[in-house]
Order: C-alpha cells, then sequence, then structure tokens
C-alpha cells in the first residue's frame, strides 16, 4: 500500500488549472446567456459537430462569448472563437474567460507575412474544430455593417471543405455598450444562415460581398 502510494503522481499547477477551467465553461456559458438573454435559430441549417467557421457581426466584445455559448455543449467544445489579444491579455480577468472559452487570441498589431492570422487560425484547428469569426475586423455599432475584410475568403480557399455559416447577432451593443465593463441584462437574439462556399472562379470581392449579404439577409428572417 505505502508503495503504491508513493507512487502514485502528483497533480501539478497546470492539471489543477485545466480542471478549474472545464468546471467554470459551462457555467461561464450559462452566465453568458442569461444575461444576453439571447435566443438561437437555426435558419435552413441544423447544429452539427462538423467543422465549420461561424462569420458574424461585430458589435460587442460579448460577441464572441455569447455565440460560443449558445451552441450545443458538443458543438461548443469544439468550437474556437477568434478574439482581440490587446482586449482579452488584459488584465486578470479576461485572460481566464478566454482561456475558458479556449479563445484564439490574435495580435492585431503584430500581423506577419510569413505567420499570418489565417495560417495560424488554420494551424490551431487542425482537423478537428471549428472556428467563429468577424470578418468586419472591428466593433461596429452603426446598422450598416462593414466591409468584410480579406480572412474569411483566404480561409474558404486554403480549407474549401469547411463549412462557412453566416450568422447575424441583434442587440448585444445595447447588453455590453461600447466604454463599458459591465453588462445589462437584456434580450438579444442569435440567427445561423446555411453555409455557404467560395465558388471556382470567385473573385475576392464577389466572395466577400456575397457572405456579407448572407450575414445581413438573416436580420429579417
Amino acid at each position: 500500500m505505502a508503495a503504491t502510494l508513493a507512487a502514485a503522481p502528483v497533480n501539478s499547477a497546470g492539471d489543477v488549472a485545466r480542471r478549474s477551467m472545464n468546471l467554470t465553461a459551462p457555467l461561464l456559458a450559462a452566465i453568458a446567456k442569461l444575461l444576453s438573454g439571447a435566443t438561437v435559430r437555426w435558419h435552413e441549417c441544423q447544429p452539427d459537430t462538423c467543422q465549420r467557421v461561424y462569420f458574424a457581426n461585430h458589435t460587442s466584445h460579448l460577441d464572441a462569448l455569447v455565440l460560443w455559448s449558445s451552441l450545443p455543449g458538443d458543438i461548443r467544445d469544439l468550437t474556437r472563437p477568434v478574439a482581440a489579444k490587446d482586449y482579452w491579455s488584459q488584465g486578470r480577468v479576461r485572460p481566464y474567460i478566454a482561456r475558458c472559452f479556449n479563445a484564439m487570441l490574435i495580435d492585431r498589431d503584430e500581423i506577419k507575412v510569413h505567420q499570418s492570422p489565417v495560417d495560424l487560425m488554420l494551424r490551431e484547428i487542425g482537423s478537428k474544430y471549428s472556428l467563429i469569426v468577424f470578418p468586419e475586423g472591428r466593433r461596429n455599432t452603426d446598422e450598416e455593417m462593414l466591409d468584410f475584410k480579406s480572412g474569411l475568403y483566404y480561409l474558404g480557399k486554403k480549407r474549401p471543405d469547411l463549412e462557412l455559416m453566416p450568422v447575424y447577432i441583434d442587440n448585444l451593443n445595447r447588453v455590453l455598450p461600447r466604454g463599458e465593463f459591465l453588462p445589462v441584462p437584456l434580450l438579444s437574439s442569435i440567427t445561423i444562415g446555411p453555409p455557404v462556399w467560395l465558388e471556382p472562379k470567385e473573385n475576392k470581392l464577389d466572395f466577400l460581398k456575397r457572405a456579407r449579404d448572407a450575414v445581413r439577409n438573416l436580420k429579417d428572417v
């Protein structure tokens, strides 16, 4: 007995931290759904654990967390939101939350040609994970969406097997207004539409406009 006890492995600090985050993630998801009051609609599509890129309009720092928390648990476990490193690495609370929902933090100030954000995303997801991205590139509280950045195009071009799922998020900018730290409980909605793919010989501008329209059109369904 003594020998068996002596040989038993001691939990490392990393093991304890991972166990803590695994326990916190479902609680975090529940809190996010409660504060946002988010209802989710799957329009002409169904939840699936296949590899997808959920691309959405961007109005609030809560967008990534609320969209992630609104996915079914088995899909949520396989989905990584892409978020801004300059925001989610500040202080103690934000980095912990980012680790809990397995965010992929992108440094927007140090974009390197030989290690682009798209290459980083594709390397990190491998053949397992899905992504949540915001092609506008920054938060936008205007009614009219910004033009999409090129990242979504290159994701579709380099990984044509990925299902590109448009998502429209409504009212989250009022749950966490710009400049505020604490959210205000309100009702919001998330509409997920059918996948789009990059068509053969489709150029970048045409695809990005079509993808942007796919998100915007979900506002009225």
